[in-house]
């Protein structure tokens, strides 16, 4: 098959951001297909360096192709960036528009691609949910007459209904006991796929890890909060909050490499220890090793997975996995499809949190194995795409809202 997977790797070029998305068209490749990574965001691309926006991507097109020729060398002549002026690097911008025109998938992912009529000509084209609740709550208002957002969501669906399938990495949206709307779009459920080559060789001795529990992670989203039916959903910070004074019964410190408006001074006075995620996520490789160092991961998720019950799980934390680095991490509702309990522990409250970090404390080097089982069995690229490929390129006659089938008018990206 040919295959795009659209992506922020090189607008948002923090190391972290690549593997979510290159995994993506690594995986494919060595499934066999035809892929390409496709970067057209319409968006002024971001220097982390600099902490400033800039209207030229020249400099993130030279990160980016960097990155994938030391990282990931299959796919030297597998991308195409367009940024927001139009300069496009990587692959000719008609080669790549022919290219898309022609594929059998083209898979939007993240909502971060501006989508052409050129690309709404392939064969299958598929979206891609990573942010549950926040994507919903979009759409919601299109159900709500009286809402002052009920046109712009109407134009917001009908411009998603132009894709074919939908799908999310909410697990759970669709069960009685998910609160994500999905009356709208009939969303589908997915995981990030991993390239477990390109982390087990990288993988620390117990001996040589530090003693030490960190993430990373940022203290909020863009959009702070979303309402949907009177209830407000959040990011991070309200379930930092929740948990605010639990590193006082942990017997290993929390390092938290964050960003955003963080109040350091109040974290620290609790406990914690805020670090610059600059410092550890400014290219793939910093990334990786940084993670690949800690006795565990620790992490909150964003109170709109949590409150939901999403279902979501962290791509994040799936690499520390794929390192075998074991993971305490707040339960969203992705055990019905992850087990918990060796590797992976999910907590709800501080007991259960405190417990699964001295689970680890007692026997790193069993929990360690248990991670990268975790990680072969439920991430693995080739198990995860094989089954998105079944996924995206079925048809369902229960998903009315298609592209084959009438659609409001007006249109939105």
């Amino acid at each position: 098959m040919r295959i795009v997977v659209t992506g922020y790797a090189a607008t948002f070029p923090y190391g972290g951001v690549f593997w979510d998305y290159l995994q993506y068209v690594l995986g494919f490749h060595r499934l066999g297909h035809d892929a390409l990574y496709l970067e057209d965001t319409g968006k002024w691309c971001y220097l982390p360096e600099a902490g400033t926006f800039v209207e030229t991507g020249h400099d993130n097109a030279k990160r980016l192709s960097e990155n994938i020729r030391r990282y990931m060398p299959e796919l030297n002549e597998r991308w195409s960036f367009r940024d927001g002026n139009d300069n496009v690097f990587g692959m000719p911008g008609e080669k790549a528009i022919e290219f898309c025109r022609t594929a059998d998938l083209f898979i939007h992912l993240s909502a971060s691609c501006v989508m052409r009529d050129e690309y709404f000509e392939a064969k299958r084209v598929a979206f891609v949910d990573s942010d549950p609740m926040y994507t919903q709550a979009k759409l919601a208002p299109a159900s709500d007459p009286d809402s002052p957002n009920h046109a712009s969501a109407l134009e917001h669906v009908a411009w998603l209904r132009k894709h074919d399938v939908f799908l999310s990495f909410g697990e759970n949206v669709g069960k009685p006991d998910c609160l994500i709307p999905h009356e709208l779009i009939p969303w589908r459920p997915t995981r990030q796929p991993i390239t477990i080559d390109r982390f087990a060789p990288h993988v620390v001795p117990i001996s040589q890890r530090r003693p030490v529990l960190n993430t990373v992670a940022s203290w909020n989203p863009h959009e702070v909060s979303v309402q949907i039916g009177g209830k407000t959903y959040g990011g991070k910070s309200m379930e930092f909050e929740r948990f605010i004074d639990l590193p006082a019964k942990l017997k290993l410190p929390i390092e938290l490499a964050i960003s955003g408006a963080v109040p350091r001074d109040r974290l620290t006075a609790h406990g914690w220890n805020p670090i610059d995620a600059l410092a550890v996520s400014s290219e793939p490789g910093v990334y990786r090793d940084y993670i690949a160092t800690a006795t565990a991961e620790f992490s909150v998720a964003k109170h709109a997975y949590v409150a939901s019950n999403s279902g979501w799980f962290s791509c994040r934390t799936a690499c520390y996995l794929a390192l075998g680095v074991p993971a305490v991490v707040q339960d969203t509702g992705f055990t019905r499809y992850i087990p918990s309990g060796a590797g992976v522990f999910a907590f709800s409250n501080e007991q259960q949190a405190v417990a699964g970090v001295e689970a680890i404390i007692s026997d790193p080097a069993v929990q360690a194995d248990a991670a990268l089982e975790i990680a072969q069995e439920y991430f693995d690229a080739g198990k995860v795409l094989k089954q998105f490929i079944d996924t995206a390129m079925r048809e369902d006659t229960s998903d009315v809202m298609t592209r084959t089938k009438p659609m409001m008018k007006g249109g939105a990206g």
